[in-house]
């Protein structure tokens, strides 16, 4: 581990999941693990939910009118239903907790990259600004004024001076 690495409050004991933590492609990999875990459980659960509405519409209690078996079944189809599209959203989000961890390493390199070249930039202007002589003020010029406010408003006020 690097000296300059973060450490937890729980530096003294070991956790693998630590490791995977600080690398990315550790981390898209454990993800992925999950993900296929995931994908397995979705597909078995799709066939039971084929095979649960097949055997509860076709359960008839004598006396029932159409429709009542179906009726009877939805409550079990919803809550599988309900199921898959959280095993569907949780697959969904692992992949992208999975590419968010990698953009965060390239941007991490990128605020790196960025403040070398800033610090280079402004060592650069500088040695510049020490190279350069002290611009020498015209004689007769108005020194004390702010050259914002009061100057010539447009080229058509350039012969004129303001009070």
């Amino acid at each position: 581990m690097n000296p300059d690495d973060s450490r937890s409050a729980f530096e003294g004991t070991y956790s693998p999941l630590r490791d995977v933590a600080q690398n990315s492609e550790a981390f898209a990999r454990y993800m992925a693990d999950f993900q296929r875990v995931l994908l397995d459980m979705q597909a078995n659960l799709e066939i039971l939910q084929r095979e649960t509405r097949v055997h509860c519409r076709g359960k008839r209690v004598e006396g029932d009118l159409w429709g009542q078996a179906k009726l009877r079944a939805l409550p079990v189809e919803r809550s599988l239903n309900g199921l898959l599209r959280h095993i569907n959203s949780l697959t969904s989000g692992l992949e992208k907790s999975a590419h968010k961890r990698h953009a965060h390493d390239d941007t991490i390199k990128e605020v790196v990259k960025n403040r070398k070249e800033k610090a280079l930039a402004k060592a650069q202007k500088k040695n510049q600004a020490a190279l350069k002589p002290a611009p020498q003020s015209p004689q007769g010029s108005d020194t004390g004024r702010n050259p914002g406010y009061g100057g010539p408003a447009s080229i058509y006020d350039l012969g004129k001076r303001s009070a």
